[in-house]
């Protein structure tokens, strides 16, 4: 859904003490020191065995759609999971550049905080940050706010270097994307 599969390690911390618990509470059956403990663990240890059956864990499905709600509802976060909830959007193609796209994964994380926009750019220390004295206008052409999509798509006085830099940069991956196709290039460079 856009994010890069990164282990929430709170879930994880969940899991195993639910499998834990369970391992607990099913041996006393036979084994009557589990069954001691068991007993004596009221709030001794993460486990909590005598609330250990209260504590339902919420299946995959719903921890992820809660966290899906959670990030959607944030100002900065939520809006790639906006735009990709859009009808004429397609998941699928719009995030295929994560798993295929053979990135290094420098470039990967620096791609996905412009996605979510965490780049410290003026507009960004102003509104997100709050800092007062900060002036949010474009440090180059000093006529627009300072955001992603000003830098990335419409600063005048980028478009004549940098926008042409990343147009050429982009066709060399087509005609290398194109060569290996037609069997013309063995070995590739990363881009």
């Amino acid at each position: 859904m856009g994010g890069r599969g990164l282990i929430d390690i709170t879930r994880l911390r969940d899991k195993q003490v639910k499998l834990l618990q369970m391992y607990f509470l099913n041996k006393p059956v036979t084994s009557s020191l589990h069954l001691a403990v068991a007993k004596a663990d009221d709030k001794q240890t993460p486990l909590d065995l005598v609330r250990a059956n209260a504590n339902e864990l919420p299946t995959d499905e719903e921890y992820n759609n809660k966290v899906k709600r959670q990030c959607s509802q944030k100002a900065l976060h939520g809006r790639p999971p906006y735009e990709l909830s859009q009808q004429y959007v397609d998941i699928v193609a719009s995030n295929k550049w994560l798993t295929n796209a053979d990135l290094f994964a420098e470039t990967e994380g620096f791609l996905t905080s412009i996605q979510d926009q965490v780049i410290l750019r003026r507009n960004y220390k102003k509104y997100i940050l709050k800092q007062p004295d900060t002036d949010e206008l474009c440090g180059r052409s000093g006529k627009e706010s300072e955001t992603i999509q000003h830098i990335t798509a419409a600063c005048e006085e980028l478009a004549p270097t940098d926008y042409v830099k990343r147009h050429d940069g982009l066709a060399k991956i087509i005609h290398q994307k194109l060569a290996e196709a037609a069997e013309l290039i063995e070995d590739r460079s990363p881009y």
